[in-house]
């Protein structure tokens, strides 16, 4: 993931005049609902609408949906404690009389999940009931004897693993667990075989899944442990299934299904009210489609009205199951820029807040980047391990999901970010480059003297 590269000075600066604009000539605002209201199109919770205070960026936006790039897209930036600037674009689907995109719009958002499980897990190892190297097969012994694949894109042929996978691994991609989203070949096919198919993209590949996956968290661990391992524990960094398996570990030390613990300790002290593994009946009218392309043109994946996500799933995916809005992780990412506290509420202490946010990769290992650029990676997400030159300060976090959707949060310049889409492949145009270097041209539009 490389959206921070693209965040400097000139776009702080933009989110500097802007907050400050709405804040001055906002009322006091009202206390917030317990339960989000329904998508209002394009709005601000207080203040001037995003659309006159960062006009550039919201000229992107409109653009991507005036060229049917896709049918609607949603930004939320903050900085410091100032209020957050919404921006939005067009509908949550392309059919007619389909909302407008807004604050309370629902979105897969896929992997962002990861961030919020990795969060969940240093609950437990702020409390002392978890250590980050802690061996996994201390909680699911099936881990105590893994065997590695010698070539794992052509054979299942393995050797035993020299070293116990650890709680670290797990939320660091490091584990040698693999996943069947980068994995092929026979290996791919034992993944099949086991059900090991932690994501839900639509009803039709949800039937086949259903067919082998396991039925609960704790089984689909054990299931796991009976897979070779891609890579000797420890000793690099591949995409991997581990934070699917650090929610099990997650339910067995807390004594409490997944869900509940992440609801319980994030989502509602937040007023996440949004965000779950599961649209209910009553918000189908908020949830964006998803899309697919044939060539240039959208193609429904996962029409909302008939999505898997309005079904309980197999289990709560812990690295792509949840269902979220712009607000609601606007609100995660603000008590992580705020090292853990937001409106009176701590969720966990500052000191757990850093260690989340810093790199707990194994020593000797790292996540590059698609330019190559060796980074961190914290507790289910990627961490910048110095100041990048115009771009993001050391220590910025964050991931982003398979559908597009992208969060970053900056604690040292107190700058968070949030955008929001729904197509396949997520990589498909280089939405969070054009919207850092939009918001550049709105700083430079309200300080031309600013460098950049």
């Amino acid at each position: 993931m490389t959206v921070f590269r693209w965040f400097g000075t000139a776009a702080l600066t933009a989110l500097v005049a802007a907050t400050q604009l709405s804040a001055q000539r906002a009322p006091t605002p009202a206390p917030r609902p317990q339960t989000a209201p329904p998508a209002q199109g394009i709005t601000m919770p207080q203040g001037l609408p995003g659309t006159q205070l960062l006009p550039a960026t919201q000229a992107l936006f409109d653009g991507y949906v005036r060229d049917r790039k896709m049918p609607g897209i949603v930004g939320a930036f903050g900085l410091g404690d100032l209020p957050t600037v919404f921006l939005s674009a067009g509908t949550i689907a392309t059919d007619p009389g389909t909302q407008p995109a807004g604050p309370d719009s629902l979105w897969r958002v896929y992997s962002m999940t990861k961030p919020v499980t990795g969060m969940a897990a240093m609950l437990l190892v702020e409390e002392g009931k978890l250590s980050l190297d802690d061996p996994l097969s201390k909680y699911f012994p099936g881990f105590a004897k893994m065997k590695v694949l010698t070539s794992p894109d052509t054979s299942l042929e393995t050797r035993p693993a020299r070293a116990p996978i650890t709680i670290r691994e797990l939320m660091t991609h490091s584990s040698g667990i693999g996943y069947q989203i980068n994995a092929q070949g026979p290996l791919l096919k034992e993944y099949e075989r086991l059900g090991l198919v932690p994501f839900s993209a639509n009803a039709q590949t949800e039937a086949v899944a259903r067919k082998t996956r396991p039925t609960s968290l704790i089984a689909f661990a054990e299931r796991v442990a009976q897979a070779p391992l891609v890579a000797e524990p420890g000793t690099v960094w591949h995409y991997s299934m581990g934070l699917d398996v650090l929610a099990a570990v997650i339910e067995k030390v807390s004594g409490q299904p997944f869900e509940r613990f992440v609801h319980a300790r994030i989502l509602d002290p937040l007023g996440m009210t949004s965000t779950d593994f599961q649209v209910a009946p009553g918000n189908i009218a908020r949830f964006a489609t998803n899309y697919a392309f044939a060539g240039d043109q959208l193609i429904p994946l996962d029409p909302a009205a008939r999505s898997v996500f309005l079904q309980p799933p197999s289990f709560p995916y812990g690295g792509a199951g949840l269902v979220a809005s712009a607000r609601d992780y606007d609100r995660f990412l603000h008590m992580l820029q705020n090292a853990g506290t937001l409106d009176g509420v701590t969720i966990m202490k500052p000191e757990t807040a850093r260690l989340a946010m810093s790199n707990l990769l194994p020593a000797g290992v790292s996540y590059k980047n698609k330019e190559g650029v060796a980074q961190g990676f914290g507790a289910g997400g990627v961490v910048y391990l110095a100041d990048e030159a115009g771009g993001a300060s050391k220590g910025s976090y964050g991931w982003g999901g398979a559908a597009g959707t992208v969060a970053i949060v900056d604690p040292a310049r107190r700058f968070r970010g949030t955008i929001m889409v729904n197509y396949f492949p997520g990589e498909r145009y280089p939405l969070a480059k054009e919207t850092f270097a939009a918001l550049a041209r709105d700083a430079a539009r309200l300080h031309p003297g600013v460098p950049r």
